[in-house]
């Protein structure tokens, strides 16, 4: 592997809570010049796409929330982290997050993917996951998912709430691109 063009020459933490860290580097560029970087740590996290086949078609369950940081409502894909560092058990995570925000177990739970999350500002690894063989139980939310909800929508409608604007999350797009080519390489 190739040096990196970057490398760190001193790292700080300007703030931190349960959730996340933001620290601030001096880099030093292979061409000399040092600069200032801003980074945003979290721990990792996983993204799951329940979904229902039937003889009616299929269907995704996503969950509808408030987000604070933009200050609307969205659908989205079940998703989270469990602010437990690196040695997260991602399975266990996506399971728990899961049937916490929709009540559904997975009886088939598969890894497609991973991908980074706005990976020019933050440090947080997005583990992609289908649930499928979904029964069906009790949510458990946690304050901070106050006013969440559970939706069973079918994919051709989740698909026009893409177009329309009622899904804008970044993860659940990505998420939803890497099942389809996943998806299409599967049946090859």
């Amino acid at each position: 592997m190739e040096e990196p063009p970057i490398k760190t020459i001193s790292s700080r933490t300007v703030y931190q809570n349960k959730w996340s860290r933001v620290r601030e580097d001096i880099i030093e560029r292979t061409d000399g010049v040092r600069g200032l970087y801003g980074v945003l740590d979290k721990d990792p996290a996983c993204i799951v796409i329940p979904l229902e086949r039937t003889a009616n078609g299929d269907f995704l369950t996503l969950v509808h929330q408030y987000r604070y940081c933009v200050e609307g409502s969205f659908y989205e894909f079940p998703q989270g982290g469990w602010e437990q560092g690196e040695d997260v058990d991602v399975e266990a995570l996506a399971r728990g997050e899961l049937q916490e925000e929709t009540g559904l177990s997975a009886g088939t739970l598969t890894k497609i993917g991973a991908n980074w999350i706005a990976y020019g500002a933050m440090r947080q690894r997005h583990h992609v996951w289908l649930a499928v063989d979904l029964t069906q139980g009790e949510t458990a939310l946690e304050a901070e998912e106050h006013g969440l909800t559970a939706h069973r929508v079918s994919v051709e409608e989740f698909e026009r709430m893409i177009l329309d604007g009622r899904v804008e999350d970044n993860c659940t797009l990505a998420a939803w691109g890497t099942y389809l080519v996943w998806s299409r390489r599967a049946s090859v």
